[in-house]
């Protein structure tokens, strides 16, 4: 276990660290979004085939999810600035790669890679927060703007690429993660401190093997659901492979004695509510994101460009919400801002999904544009203080990774389950006589229908259960986290005879990224 923590940097250094971990941040999330408005031209350049177009579209997303919880361990293991530097490193040169690539096999790569080295590097940016700014007050503040990055990033990405692939070209959007990435590597020893000194743990090979393994194989899975049936042996397999993977990860952390994820770590109330709003934000943000580009491209015929700037306001709203959100949390705790923020998401959604295809930009779907990503950066920045507060130094970087998880893994999830639900809505619809451009947009306000419907429960729950914990609430917590480490250290020493130097107890207490790459095969659109 780490004991020595280098000092805290000053003030103006703190900023300028922060800027540069927030870029990173940034640009780790525009790097799932950006290639969606450029997929048809990417296809039409390289002749894809849909299949492929699905792989490359899916490739980031499914290494970035299925790795970062391996990364931020390593994290901790290795070193936050090492960390950091070697996934920016790997990342740049990665993004370089894809957007020289002669074809499908490096295209392919260079987003696999990608992921590889955004995996490394979003959990030690996260930890290396703390470093910056070890006060508990401060921290929270950094934290709150850190959840409202992710958004911001995710929309940025779109309009990024929507810009340059109608002016110049789809290659030109891998600029930018080149560029920060460059930044990164060459300025990180200067600006940001090293951390504390890494863990001296082993690290759970099987356990990352297995978690790795089973988030990938199941995202893949979800992936194929977006344009398969749930019944295609390519989706069901896949998932339940990956369900099976998972479970015998569960089996694995709690004999070993040095977990990769300590199931005490993920069963507190308060930090697996928040994840769980993490994980619905995020799905909830990447299902208007697809949705809606469809919608505008599919059904009313505007272009990527202009379909990328209709988000324009979306984005301005997450980032200014995202700015403010610590005086929020400040004064109101994690607690209600984050319940509150899903709770103004559900009446975005709501909104949104009363669209047909005729309704103006200027109307209830623009107000639903500016209400849910003021929500949504209050869930973010509510979710990530919440998750977060209470995590030992030594577990930050573990901690980064699976906040991370949960925002990478929400949108894989929440695509698969409401892509199919708008699909079968839109041929129920047209079965019934309903003409196409009517039909689709009547699933699509379906499937955005019952999204609003689980936030709001989901706003529920939160209330109920991030709630201001009294004294002997949170040592409950704190013993029942102590307890369940105590019986993964046992049965560890049982079979290592070694104790657990990660085991201790937690103080109860309130916690960044967004969305998977989605499925890019349009659901039936008004044109078929």
């Amino acid at each position: 276990m780490s004991s020595g923590t280098a000092p805290a940097p000053g003030a103006a250094r703190a900023g300028r660290g922060f800027a540069l971990l927030g870029a990173v941040q940034v640009v780790l999330i525009l790097a799932i979004t950006m290639l969606s408005p450029a997929l048809p031209a990417i296809q039409r350049d390289l002749g894809l085939s849909g299949a492929q177009l699905t792989l490359v579209s899916a490739a980031y997303g499914l290494s970035f999810s299925g790795l970062l919880m391996l990364g931020g361990r390593l994290a901790d293991l290795l070193g936050r600035r090492r960390s950091l530097i070697a996934g920016a490193a790997v990342f740049g040169l990665a993004s370089a790669a894809a957007g020289l690539a002669p074809g499908f096999a490096a295209l392919l790569g260079g987003r696999f890679l990608q992921g590889v080295g955004a995996a490394l590097a979003a959990p030690a940016a996260m930890s290396l927060v703390r470093s910056l700014y070890p006060e508990e007050g401060r921290h929270a503040r950094a934290l709150a703007v850190w959840g409202g990055l992710a958004g911001f990033g995710a929309t940025s990405g779109m309009l990024l690429s929507g810009t340059v692939s109608t002016w110049v070209s789809w290659r030109w959007s891998f600029v930018v993660p080149v560029a920060v990435s460059l930044v990164a590597v060459l300025a990180a020893r200067r600006l940001l401190p090293t951390g504390p000194a890494p863990a001296r743990v082993r690290l759970d090979v099987p356990g990352a093997v297995l978690v790795t393994a089973g988030l990938t194989v199941m995202s893949y899975g979800l992936v194929e659901a977006g344009e398969r049936s749930w019944g295609a042996t390519v989706v069901w397999l896949p998932v339940l492979a990956g369900l099976v993977l998972l479970a015998a990860f569960v089996a694995v952390e709690l004999r070993v004695s040095d977990p990769l994820v300590p199931m005490g770590f993920l069963l507190r109330r308060r930090r697996a509510t928040a994840l769980w709003a993490t994980f619905i934000g995020a799905a909830g943000m990447s299902t208007i994101f697809f949705l809606l580009s469809l919608y505008f491209q599919e059904v009313r015929g505007v272009s990527p460009l202009l379909t990328s700037a209709a988000f324009l306001p979306f984005s301005a709203a997450q980032l200014a919400t995202g700015l403010f959100a610590g005086r929020l949390i400040a004064r109101f705790g994690g607690r209600a801002v984050t319940s509150g923020g899903l709770l103004l998401a559900a009446a975005g959604l709501l909104l949104i999904g009363m669209l047909d295809s005729g309704t103006p930009y200027l109307g209830t779907l623009l107000i639903g544009l500016l209400l849910f990503p003021v929500g949504i950066a209050c869930v973010f920045s509510g979710s990530t203080v919440v998750a977060l507060d209470g995590v030992e130094d030594h577990r930050a970087g573990l901690a980064g990774g699976v906040v991370n998880t949960a925002m990478e893994i929400g949108p894989t999830v929440g695509l698969a389950v409401l892509v199919s639900l708008a699909t079968n809505r839109t041929t129920g619809l047209r079965d019934g006589g309903t003409g196409p451009a009517a039909a689709t947009s009547g699933g699509y306000a379906f499937a955005l229908t019952v999204a609003a419907a689980a936030f709001a429960v989901s706003a529920v729950v939160a209330a109920l259960v991030l709630r201001r914990g009294r004294p002997e609430r949170a040592r409950t917590e704190a013993r029942t986290e102590a307890r369940t480490e105590g019986a993964d250290r046992t049965d560890g020493a049982a079979g290592t005879g070694r104790p657990d130097p990660g085991a201790g107890t937690e103080p109860a207490g309130p916690p960044t990224a967004p969305p998977t790459s989605p499925p890019t095969a349009p659901l039936t659109s008004a044109g078929t």
